[in-house]
C-alpha cells in the first residue's frame, strides 16, 4: 500500500541552506521509490482557516520502503540541512 508523506515548510530560517537540501534530497526519494507528487509555494484554501506557505507531498510504494529512504545515511546527512534550515511538520498517511 502506497505512503504519502505531506511535509508543511511553516518558515524558511536559512534559505541558502534549504534550497541545497531542496538540491540534494530528489535523488535520495528517487532510490528508495519515491515520486515527487507536489511542490508547492500555493494552496487555495477552500474551507477552513489552514494557510500553508510551502506543501511537498512525495509517494513511497510502502511503509517500509519509506522508512527505509527516512533512516538511511544518505537521507540523514541530508535531513541536517532541512532540519537546520526550517520549522516544519512532517507526517505519513497510507493510501489505497
Amino acid at each position: 500500500m502506497s505512503i504519502y508523506m505531506i511535509v508543511e515548510v511553516i518558515e524558511v530560517k536559512n534559505a541558502e541552506q534549504y534550497a541545497e537540501y531542496i538540491r540534494r534530497v530528489p535523488e535520495t526519494i528517487a532510490k528508495y521509490g519515491g515520486r515527487y507528487l507536489c511542490r508547492s509555494n500555493e494552496a487555495d484554501v477552500i474551507e477552513g482557516s489552514w494557510k500553508p506557505r510551502r506543501l511537498v507531498i512525495v509517494e513511497f510504494p510502502s511503509k517500509e520502503k519509506f522508512h527505509a529512504w527516512y533512516k538511511s545515511p544518505e537521507y540523514r546527512v541530508i535531513a541536517s540541512l532541512r532540519e537546520q534550515s526550517t520549522q516544519t511538520n512532517v507526517i505519513i498517511i497510507e493510501g489505497k
